[in-house]
Parts: C-alpha cells; sequence; structure tokens
C-alpha cells in the first residue's frame, strides 16, 4: 500500500507541477462529459415530456371530433353530393346526421373497443353569488372520468340515480371552483349555467399540465370546465339532433341560409383493449360512422399515441445524434491525452531511466503514468460534470425544452471519463517502462 500511496503522489506532484498542460489536456474530456450529460438530460427530458402528455391522453384512444359536412363532403368524391335550390345560387351541404348516441352504441358492440366516451360541449357562462365566468359545459357519462383518470377531492361523480332520473347535478373543474366559489365549500350549492340551475355534487381534483402541452395535443383544459350528465345536458341544452320546424329550408340550413348544427354529439374517445389492434379498430370504426352517416365524412380522426410514439421515434433519432456528437467528444480526448502522455515520456527520459536505476521496476513506472492518465482525465470529468449541469439547465432555461438530470447519467459520464483515461494511458505507460534505463539516462 505504502508503494501504491508513494506512486501516487509522484503522479499528483506532476500533474501539479504542469497545471496548464493539464488543464489543456483534459479539455477534451471536460466538453465530452458535458455533451454527454447534456445530452442524456434533454433525452430524458423528452421521455418524460411524451408520458406527460400519454398520461393526458390516455392509452390506446382513438379520438372522433365532429366537422361540418361541406370539409367531409370530398373525402371519397361525394362532392357531387351537392345540388343547387331552384332559384337560389346556394349549395346545399351533404346530408349527414352527425355523431350521435346510437352511433356510441354501435361502436360499443366492436369486440376490440374497451370503453367509449361521448361528449357534448356547449360554451356559456355560469353565475354564482353575482360572479359570472365564461366556461365551457360538458355533457359526459361516467366514462369520461374513467378514460381520463379524473377523480374528485370534494364530492363524488354522478351516481346511478342521478344518471337514471336526469338530474340537474353538476361536477366543477378546480378553476371553477377557485374563481366562483372563494374558499367556499360548493358542495351542494346551486349554480347558474346559462339558463339553467345546476346542483354542484363534486369538485375535481386538479390536473396539472402546462398550456403550451394542452395546445399542442388539442386538449382542454378540465380545471375550466363544468361537467353534467349527457341525457341532461341534452334535455336541458337542446337535442341538436331534434329536427325544428325552422330548420326545413333546406337539410341541415334554415331558410334565411344559416347553417344548423345537427350533431348530437360533439367528441367521441374510443379506447382500445390492446394496443395492437389501434390502428385496425380506428379504421373499422370511421368505416362504421361513414356507413351510419350516409357515406358522408363529417368527423376527424385522431390516433394521439400513434403520433406520439412517431413523436419519439423522432426523438430517438436526435438523441442517437447527440450521442455520437458525445462520443466523438470523448474520443478526441481519450486521442488528447494520448497525445500528451506520450510528450510527456519523451520529456521526461531521464527522469524515468534514473528512476529505473534506483530500484523502480517496470510496473512502477507503468502505475506512475496510468495514475497521471487517470488522474487528468478524472479532474477534467468532474469540470465537466459542472459544465453538463449548467449547459442543460441553460438549455432547458433558454430554449424552453425540459431536461431532466439523473444521478446515473453523471456517475456514467464521470466512469467513460476515468476510463477514457485509464485506456488511453496505457500505451505511454507501457512506452515509458520499456525504456532502458542506460540508455534514458544518457539522453539530453
Amino acid at each position: 500500500m505504502d508503494r501504491y500511496l508513494f506512486l501516487l503522489n509522484i503522479a499528483v506532484q506532476s500533474v501539479l507541477i504542469n497545471k496548464l498542460r493539464g488543464i489543456l489536456t483534459a479539455l477534451g474530456v471536460v466538453f465530452g462529459v458535458a455533451a454527454v450529460i447534456a445530452m442524456l438530460a434533454i433525452g430524458s427530458g423528452a421521455k418524460q415530456f411524451i408520458l406527460d402528455q400519454m398520461r393526458l391522453i390516455g392509452t390506446n384512444n382513438i379520438v372522433f371530433s365532429h366537422k361540418s359536412p361541406e370539409e367531409g363532403a370530398g373525402d371519397d368524391g361525394e362532392d357531387e353530393a351537392a345540388s343547387s335550390v331552384s332559384g337560389n345560387d346556394n349549395q346545399l351541404a351533404p346530408w349527414a346526421p352527425g355523431m350521435s348516441k346510437a352511433d356510441v352504441e354501435a361502436i360499443r358492440m366492436l369486440p376490440s373497443v374497451d370503453l367509449v366516451s361521448p361528449e357534448v360541449i356547449r360554451e356559456t357562462k355560469a353565475l354564482f353569488d353575482g360572479k359570472i365566468l365564461d366556461m365551457r359545459c360538458v355533457g359526459i357519462t361516467n366514462s369520461f372520468f374513467e378514460l381520463n383518470q379524473l377523480s374528485t377531492y370534494k364530492g363524488t361523480i354522478f351516481t346511478e340515480e342521478h344518471i337514471a332520473n336526469a338530474l340537474p347535478v353538476c361536477v366543477i373543474g378546480k378553476n371553477v371552483e377557485t374563481k366562483l366559489f372563494s374558499g367556499k365549500d360548493p358542495i351542494g350549492k346551486a349554480i347558474k349555467v346559462g339558463n339553467n340551475y345546476f346542483t354542484i355534487i363534486g369538485v375535481l381534483e386538479k390536473r396539472v399540465a402546462a398550456k403550451e402541452t394542452l395546445v399542442s395535443l388539442g386538449l382542454r383544459d378540465l380545471n375550466s370546465d363544468i361537467f353534467i350528465p349527457l341525457d341532461v345536458s341534452l334535455i336541458r341544452f337542446g337535442d341538436r339532433s331534434v329536427i325544428r320546424g325552422d330548420d326545413l329550408g333546406g337539410r341541415g340550413r334554415r331558410n334565411n341560409g344559416e347553417e344548423v348544427e345537427v350533431q348530437q354529439i360533439d367528441r367521441l374517445v374510443v379506447r382500445v383493449e390492446d394496443s395492437k389492434y389501434l390502428q385496425s379498430t380506428a379504421d373499422v370504426t370511421a368505416r362504421l360512422l361513414k356507413r351510419r352517416h350516409g357515406d358522408v365524412v363529417d368527423f376527424d380522426m385522431e390516433i394521439p399515441e400513434l403520433l406520439l410514439q412517431q413523436e419519439q421515434k423522432t426523438q430517438d433519432i436526435f438523441n442517437l445524434v447527440l450521442a455520437v456528437i458525445a462520443g466523438i467528444s470523448l474520443l478526441v480526448g481519450g486521442i488528447g491525452i494520448m497525445n500528451i502522455m506520450l510528450a510527456s515520456v519523451y520529456e521526461r527520459i531521464r527522469e524515468i531511466g534514473l528512476r529505473r536505476s534506483l530500484g523502480a521496476t517496470h510496473k512502477d513506472i507503468v502505475i506512475q503514468f496510468l495514475i497521471e492518465a487517470v488522474l487528468v482525465s478524472a479532474i477534467g470529468g468532474v469540470l465537466g460534470v459542472f459544465l453538463g449541469i449548467a449547459a442543460a439547465s441553460i438549455i432547458s432555461n433558454s430554449a424552453e425544452i425540459p431536461t431532466v438530470i439523473s444521478w446515473w447519467s453523471i456517475v456514467l459520464s464521470f466512469g467513460v471519463a476515468a476510463s477514457i483515461g485509464l485506456i488511453f494511458g496505457i500505451f505511454p505507460a507501457q512506452k515509458a517502462a520499456r525504456l532502458d534505463p542506460i540508455e534514458a539516462l544518457r539522453t539530453d
């Protein structure tokens, strides 16, 4: 042990005597380690961001949303369905009933479908105790809470009694409670939504999500919505699928040419039991809806999970490029250490010859130069760790890219740095140990 401590002391003194050379030698390792940490932080942050998105949208989901028949008419060459009214230049939109509760029941019959969540969305105002709030009133079933992994922190969700008797009850988001009730307990209170009064039976737990994330996924901020039973929404706010006298001016238009919304359901979210059936179920469901809607595509379909998987693949390629760059940086740093150590061997030939003549063995010389190489790379590793953490923080703040620094990335990068010194220090150390002591002492 004393012998190894003595060799360590000699190596440390050698590095301290040539501080500038040691720092310049370590620069390659510094930037390589910093690149590794920053790359892993960006990759981990992107992965966490995508996982957060997956939790928001749920897994194995297919989203169907309403669009006007004009938008869907040309999807399969159905443009010829539009015709002119005698004496009127207005074109009639292709007739389609829009999504309905009957569609929900038909989709539920598909063997691969696990859950269907219909939504009726109304933009309206909420009033309580003189305070008015612009918000959305969403008619839903209890499948909505299960699908979105929502729970109440006060009260309860809809019971069978509420649904069966179409009772005027509601569950509110956390933001609605904060803005309208100012610390009061909202449970049991009556809130006016549009022209209707609803009794609050529950308040949802706050869902934390960045506004940019919600926008990128096309999601609503559920904290600001009021939820009522689906049938209650159709009764209290009107069922748009029921044709009234003033709707008969032309299949989906009023007499004055104004468009009429006839869809009963605004949005459908279908959850598939197994992800391997996701694409096939989406295709079958889309064909089912098209057939039920008179061969008119009056809906948009999205599969968020597949979009996020594609985003993950893109991110993986980006991370691979960063890893290659970081690896090249470490390789360059290792070559730099080897070159400097070889130069050091030639500069210290007389020192090596003198030590050999005083009893230093071949092993002693090898260990001394290996310690120097590992010491230089370890110093570079430490500096690189601090630089990598700072770089990840700067990237996160300036470019608004999420970064996650984990302890294992620091351990990995530092271990690689030390290994670089060991690997690239072996050749110079062996060369120094092979020098003939007599020849070394004759060298000027």
